[in-house]
């Protein structure tokens, strides 16, 4: 059995160690159960945006339903601020197919060994069970994370949910310690009702981190190699496990070429163009 085929069978205890786990590199987070979902309504109307729609929310997590109400920042597609919408509203494919877009971010974290870490969520509305990089979420229209100079605050965002997510403590991730490389503007449904549309700021890591789940955001994740991600890769292209989108654009496109140079990222710096993808 190769080594991918063991981190997609492995069920390994949250408290083994992450990066010496039995048997196998996947680490499974112990399951969360959600109770019954609820009907969330739009809070009105934002930047000239019509009424939205109510959507059934009674089949998904209900953690997951109550973070539908944060505030996400509108953009238009050259990344200017419009103004502000749920994040229920923005994920909602009959809201994106009118333009709706929204500002995003994708870290990518490295350990000293320049393994890349995993994960994967049931939980969450958009592209649940899939594989992804280590942490994909949204800046917040909060003043700390509005902040546009050098995308302090995106990247105080990505701080604040690595946290959240994984468990890193914010002061073994300072926002200066974030690299923000360039951005992408990708389109994505993940069914009927649910999608993607974001301009995504890409972010780099390097650095051994404490870990410590919330079952309710990471089902498992895992580091991995570039090898073992050409597996993983391949292994999607044949159906037999999913990855979301924006990381099978970011692996297909650049992410190999950034990974050989991680000690040298200054060079693929590009603040200035946004990748549409």
């Amino acid at each position: 059995m190769s080594l991918l085929s063991l981190q997609l069978t492995a069920r390994v205890e949250l408290e083994s160690s992450p990066f010496s786990p039995p048997n196998s590199i996947l680490n499974e987070v112990s399951e969360y159960r959600p109770p019954a979902g609820r009907l969330l309504r739009s809070p009105g109307r934002r930047a000239g945006w019509a009424a939205m729609p109510e959507v059934s929310t009674d089949e998904l997590d209900e953690r997951q339903v109550q973070l539908l109400a944060e505030m996400c920042i509108l953009i238009d597609e050259n990344d200017r601020r419009i103004g502000a919408e749920t994040k229920k509203n923005c994920h909602l494919n009959e809201n994106i197919e009118r333009g709706l877009l929204h500002r995003a971010f994708s870290v990518f974290l490295f350990n000293i060994e320049n393994k890349l870490l995993l994960q994967r969520s049931d939980a969450k509305i958009t592209f649940p069970g899939c594989f992804t990089n280590t942490c994909c979420s949204h800046p917040l229209n909060n003043p700390l994370e509005l902040e546009e100079n050098n995308a302090i605050g995106v990247r105080r965002a990505a701080q604040r949910r690595l946290k959240a997510e994984l468990g890193i403590p914010m002061e073994e991730v300072l926002p200066e310690e974030i690299n923000y490389l360039t951005r992408i503007h990708y389109k994505a449904q993940s069914d009927g009702i649910w999608g993607e549309h974001e301009i995504d700021y890409i972010l780099f890591v390097k650095k051994n981190v404490t870990l410590n789940p919330d079952p309710n955001e990471i089902k498992s994740y895992c580091y991995v190699s570039k090898e073992e991600l050409e597996e993983l890769l391949e292994k999607a292209a044949h159906g037999e496990i999913k990855i979301t989108p924006w990381f099978q654009i970011i692996a297909e496109t650049f992410l190999f070429r950034w990974w050989d140079n991680l000690n040298h990222l200054n060079q693929f710096v590009d603040h200035e163009k946004i990748h549409r993808m």
